[in-house]
């Protein structure tokens, strides 16, 4: 049995407290603590012990990868000659490809296949959206990819009918066109997100293809990737997991580039209320979120149903997502991240209806902060300020009337896996260790969010959520 006492630890708000772990669990908190068969004894000199943190929302496998592309957007990119000289610097993967991403037009206009073959036509490219949603392949990766017509409703095509190098949505099918590649190891991930204090994370990859599941899991067993893992994207039915992997609601994708029929989406919701299973439902925009009402009004709630994102909430609305029970997993780590875009391309009227946070929590909405990695910034602790100031990369304020307490910005972390927004969870007796011991105490750590105060984390080995 492993043993590790901390001492002279700020828990909980109380000053002086020891901690002691026994495999795993945290068996007492007081002053004074036994030393007694401790393998470890830490002096936390005054700084804090809190639960570990949860990110509600991101993507595993896209954000291993992402570390290992070509940068083709801000602020490493920002214009034709950067974007050009970048891909043609670019190593390619072992059958020639060069991946880009964090593509945005204001760096070379609206992208597709001719404009990229006039940027970088010698090799098979493909650069994804900064908003994920979309790929973009030049010509030499549309023939090497055997994409010659509209073989998936993703494939976007000219009037003539020749496809235009963009493709919407349609991840799982493009990797079926690509030359076979294993998924990314996690293992640098897994470190990243420990140095965090991230102890548990939620993979919101809609649709797991079996193989992408398989290699969360055996990174999860293996032991590479140390955090809890929450899995939307698992297929109804799915079991014999391992006991650090859940199966957590369904994820829908509701895309603003394809509004799915009604009835479809009534469907989907129903199928996935019909095993069992909440729903996590991607709403983007407001026509989105209207459409995931308006299912709802018809099939009805079930408890867990949460919406990804809520980029633009009407306050017209606020009442219904309360009504309906729904938590918001929300991201205001894109208003440091984009907000001077933001403030460039959002109309005025629609500014206060960006990454609400103070507005729903307060109408008794539940709100969960997350990354959405890799495409916003995955530190929790930017994400934390980013909540609590809202200000852009020059200082601008995003509607400083949506702003958290640093309290309330670091609770959206700290709320259940299972429970989004829901009860904080707290230090106390009894809980699997899942830790993070912090250079300062709260108070002051939450003066000035910073990774950088992150002390040590600690990864309990039970496996209970």
């Amino acid at each position: 049995m492993t043993v590790i006492v901390i001492r002279d630890a700020d828990i909980e708000g109380t000053a002086g407290l020891d901690l002691r772990i026994e495999n795993g669990l945290i068996t007492a908190i007081g002053p004074a603590l036994s030393t007694e068969g401790a393998a470890e004894v830490i002096d936390a000199r005054g700084g804090a012990v809190i639960p570990g943190l949860h990110d509600h929302h991101l993507h595993l496998h896209a954000t291993a990868a992402d570390a290992a592309s070509v940068r083709c957007g801000p602020p490493a990119v920002t214009d034709r000659r950067a974007l050009a000289t970048a891909l043609a610097r670019a190593p390619g993967d072992d059958n020639g490809w060069v991946r880009g991403v964090g593509y945005v037009d204001t760096v070379a206009g609206d992208l597709d296949a001719r404009a990229l073959d006039t940027l970088h036509g010698t090799r098979p490219v493909r650069i994804q959206h900064r908003s994920g949603a979309m790929w973009v392949l030049n010509s030499a990766a549309l023939a090497a990819a055997g994409i010659t017509d509209a073989a998936h409703p993703g494939v976007e095509c000219d009037v003539g009918g020749v496809p235009t190098g963009r493709i919407w949505r349609a991840d799982t099918w493009l990797r079926t066109r690509l030359p076979h590649t294993a998924p990314p190891p996690l293992d640098r991930l897994g470190a990243t997100l420990t140095g965090y204090g991230i102890t548990g994370v939620t993979d919101a990859t809609p649709d797991l293809a079996p193989g992408s599941q398989s290699a969360l899991v055996a990174a999860v067993t293996e032991g590479t990737l140390p955090q809890r893992v929450l899995l939307l994207g698992a297929a109804h039915g799915t079991d014999s997991l391992p006991e650090r992997v859940d199966v957590g609601p369904h994820k829908i994708v509701i895309a603003d580039s394809e509004l799915p029929a009604f009835d479809d989406l009534v469907a989907r919701i129903d199928a996935a209320h019909g095993a069992g299973r909440a729903v996590a439902v991607h709403c983007v925009s407001r026509e989105a979120m209207l459409l995931l009402l308006a299912a709802l009004e018809v099939i009805g709630d079930f408890p867990g149903d949460r919406v990804e994102h809520a980029a633009l909430v009407p306050a017209d609305i606020v009442d219904d997502l309360r009504r309906h029970g729904l938590r918001v997993v929300t991201q205001p780590g894109f208003l440091a991240d984009r907000g001077d875009y933001y403030l460039d391309h959002i109309a005025p009227d629609d500014l206060p209806d960006l990454y609400r946070c103070r507005t729903l929590i307060g109408a008794g909405v539940p709100v969960a902060l997350s990354s959405d990695a890799p495409y916003g910034p995955l530190d929790p602790w930017a994400v934390i300020a980013s909540a609590v100031h809202r200000a852009t990369a020059t200082g601008a304020i995003v509607t400083a009337t949506e702003c958290l307490t640093p309290a309330q910005a670091l609770d959206g972390y700290l709320s259940p896996a299972h429970d989004p927004g829901g009860r904080p969870r707290r230090v106390t007796r009894g809980r699997p260790a899942d830790l993070v011991l912090l250079h300062e105490p709260l108070d002051q750590v939450l003066r000035h969010p910073s990774a950088d105060l992150v002390r040590r984390t600690f990864l309990a080995a039970p496996p209970r959520w």
